[in-house]
């Protein structure tokens, strides 16, 4: 169970990526939205789950559609906290890409606070990581954050 729990440590990034980027024109919003992820807290080792969403600027450069979930799962398949793993996440597509920038935003739910310790069930923690045009912007983030908000569905175990 623990290696395929922790296959985050073992990902070929050129693989995860194989060569999947693309050469564009387009310099709007790309959103992937939604992502479901499962990770394991690196405090009490229980896990935490929920769903994150991705956005960059493309700066002449596009990644394929199913790399981002691919890039989420490799930092959530760690043990890992998640401000870190949603500013990874933020890191690597800049560093990857290098766009205009990056915005994240990832919603979890954490057994470590709903099953011991404080015990609320209903307890979500939502991190944000926003970089380049994302920081740099209001408008930019403000657009970003409002696809969110539209036909947003509660988070669910």
């Amino acid at each position: 169970m623990y290696p395929e729990l922790l296959s985050g440590y073992r990902t070929d990034v050129k693989k995860l990526v194989n060569g999947a980027i693309f050469n564009v024109t387009y310099d709007d919003m790309v959103i992937v939205r939604d992502i479901e992820f499962f990770s394991l807290c690196e405090h009490h080792i229980l896990p935490f789950m929920g769903r994150a969403h991705v956005a960059y600027i493309p700066n002449g450069q596009v990644i394929g559609l199913s790399k981002i979930p691919r890039i989420v799962d490799m930092f959530a398949r760690r043990l890992q906290v998640q401000e870190r793993m949603t500013r990874q996440i933020a890191d690597f597509l800049m560093d990857l890409l290098k766009p205009q920038g990056v915005g994240v935003v990832v919603e979890g739910l954490h057994l470590c606070a709903m099953m011991r310790g404080v015990k609320k069930h209903d307890a979500r923690m939502t991190t944000s990581s926003m970089l380049g045009s994302f920081r740099k912007s209001i408008n930019t983030r403000q657009e970003f954050l409002d696809h969110l908000d539209r036909g947003a569905e509660p988070l669910r175990i």
